[in-house]
């Protein structure tokens, strides 16, 4: 029997390693995908330490470049299925900074919203066209309800929720899955910047995410409590919520 094949894209953040520390404890094919062939490299050379019954792949690919992006995703299925696909890059930048500089707010809304949900098209075409498979995105708590200290990033992410709902739907008599993650705030390099306290461990996030996508679950919060916490949040009285300075 062949391995599992596992594609992740933006394989160098702290929660994408953390998802394959735990898919290798299996013998797995992993594809790992980055913007940055040495940073990438020094992940797979990781994994294959830890697993040394896995393939462990490593690409670069531009995330800005449509056309790269569809000629990866055909590279990566057209010997045989893959599946599953965890996209996972993005960045959190400074609000502030995003209102006063309209390029880089146009960069952030690009690398946290157009170029996954990129991706995630261009994968999910092959996955409907093989009937199998698993395509997972993270997106954030932060594009439940827009707030004065993130709309920027957090429009990013509404962009992906939208955008899966729908390909949810397109997909829904079809046997491949479509997995949005939400993370609440979690402790990695992207978050240092950040008060710690509160923080979600993001080896506890990983596991969430893993076993979330085995069982192919529509929309994941993790960790799970900020299911209850948005939900409070989005109902929140628009006189009540402006208020709040979150």
């Amino acid at each position: 029997m062949s391995k599992p094949r596992i594609v992740i894209i933006g394989a160098s953040s702290a929660i994408a390693e953390h998802c394959a520390r735990l898919w290798v404890r299996a013998a797995v094919e992993l594809i790992l995908v980055g913007r940055d062939l040495v940073r990438v490299s020094r992940v797979a050379a990781d994994l294959r330490v830890r697993s040394p019954h896995s393939t462990i792949i490593a690409q670069e690919v531009s995330f800005s470049d449509p056309e790269a992006i569809a000629r990866l995703a055909t590279t990566l299925t057209e010997e045989r299925p893959v599946d599953v696909v965890l996209i996972a890059h993005g960045s959190l930048p400074s609000q502030t900074v995003c209102e006063h500089n309209l390029s880089m707010a146009r960069d952030v809304l690009e690398a946290n919203g157009v170029s996954p949900v990129l991706f995630a098209e261009a994968f999910a075409g092959a996955m409907e066209a093989r009937g199998k498979g698993t395509l997972a995105v993270i997106g954030s708590v932060a594009g439940d309800r827009g707030r004065k200290t993130n709309y920027v990033y957090g429009a990013a992410k509404g962009l992906v929720e939208r955008y899966l709902e729908g390909m949810q739907h397109r997909l829904a008599k079809s046997p491949v899955k479509v997995v949005l993650i939400k993370p609440g705030p979690t402790a990695t390099p992207m978050t240092s910047h950040l008060p710690q306290r509160g923080l979600a461990a993001v080896e506890d996030v990983a596991r969430r995410i893993v076993e979330a996508i085995a069982r192919g679950e529509p929309v994941v919060y993790a960790p799970a409590r900020w299911r209850l916490i948005m939900m409070v949040i989005r109902h929140l009285p628009r006189a009540m919520f402006n208020k709040l300075d979150i």
